[in-house]
Order: structure tokens, then C-alpha cells, then sequence
């Protein structure tokens, strides 16, 4: 296993068991690990993720959410009593994954952490402010699906949870040369 990497960055190192540099194709032979510096602007523009909890009695819970990445933290709500939210107050192991559903293009990604509570007011307003950059008038319109959640996690009305990244995972995806890039921080 590798170690940390310096200066916040993670070490990534591509696992050529599942790219294309072992298959003869166009392009494969230079196949290279997905920069991290990507796999954060794919984060930051993503709109949808897939969180994977489990319940406790062991089963597995996964649901859409919208989540935001600010400072190297991915940030998501809930309402206090949903599945997901009991599910982490039992167990804040969790994964959030996006990406592409074209098996030609694309880069997706696994993000795997422990999913903790927002209790610091000025944290809780980053991630509000990150929510209302990234999802505009989805969050700041009133005809806007999410509209209210920001003065909701002000209330306790919904949870805010902050993951920071154990371990990261991209599947790249470019006109049939694969990578499978694997993120330790």
C-alpha cells in the first residue's frame, strides 16, 4: 500500500490488473493514473452522487443525493430521520460515487470515508455557501427543488454531513482505453 501524499495531495497509482495497459489496444501501452486535479473537477461538477450506507442489521441502503465539494471535503443533507441518516448515526462508513453512464467516455468515481455530522456553525455556512455556488436557483429559487435547505441546516432541521476521503477510486473511460485509478490519503 502506498503512502499519504505530500501537501494534502494523495498518492495515486494506476492498477494495471483492471486497465487497458496490459490489453493490446490503440493508446493503452500509455495509459497513466487519473490526476487527482480531475478527479476534483469532476467532483466539483458533478450534480448527482449515489451514497452507500448500511443499515444495522448489516443490508446495504444506497440513495441519490446532491452533494458539494468544498476544501477537499464532499458535503450532503438529509433529514434526521431518513434511512441514511439513521443508517450513519449507526455507522458513518459510507461511499458517494458518480460518473458517466456511457461505457465509451467518462471518468467515474468512488469516494470512500466516514461521514460526520457539520456541528461548527462557520463550517456548516461553507458548506451551505458551497451547496447555493454549485446548485443556484435549484437551492435559491423558491420554485427550486432544494430551495430552503440552506435555512434548514441552519435550524437542525436537516443534517449536514462532511466526508473526507479514506480512499478514492476513478474508472476512466476514453474511446475504449480504460484506467482504474486508486486514490490513498
Amino acid at each position: 500500500m502506498p503512502g499519504r501524499g505530500t501537501a494534502g495531495q494523495p498518492v495515486a497509482e494506476l492498477d494495471d490488473r483492471y486497465s487497458s495497459a496490459l490489453q493490446a489496444r490503440p493508446g493503452a501501452a500509455d495509459v497513466t493514473a487519473t490526476e487527482w486535479a480531475e478527479a476534483e473537477r469532476q467532483l466539483a461538477a458533478a450534480e448527482i452522487f449515489w451514497l452507500s450506507t448500511v443499515r444495522p442489521d448489516g443490508r446495504l441502503h444506497v440513495t441519490p443525493v446532491i452533494a458539494a465539494w468544498h476544501e477537499g471535503v464532499l458535503y450532503f443533507s438529509t433529514g434526521s430521520e431518513e434511512q441514511k441518516a439513521r443508517n450513519l448515526a449507526h455507522d458513518g462508513h459510507c461511499a458517494l460515487t458518480t460518473g458517466r453512464n456511457a461505457l465509451g467516455e467518462g471518468l467515474d468515481l468512488v469516494i470512500e470515508g466516514e461521514a460526520e455530522p457539520v456541528a461548527d456553525p462557520a463550517v456548516l455556512e461553507q458548506a451551505i455557501a458551497a451547496y447555493e455556488a454549485k446548485y443556484r436557483e435549484h437551492i435559491t429559487s423558491p420554485e427550486g427543488t432544494f430551495h430552503g435547505i440552506g435555512d434548514a441546516a441552519r435550524a437542525g432541521d436537516v443534517v449536514v454531513f462532511a466526508v473526507s476521503p479514506n480512499t478514492a477510486y476513478g474508472f476512466g473511460r476514453d474511446d475504449g482505453v480504460y484506467s482504474h485509478t486508486r486514490w490513498v490519503f
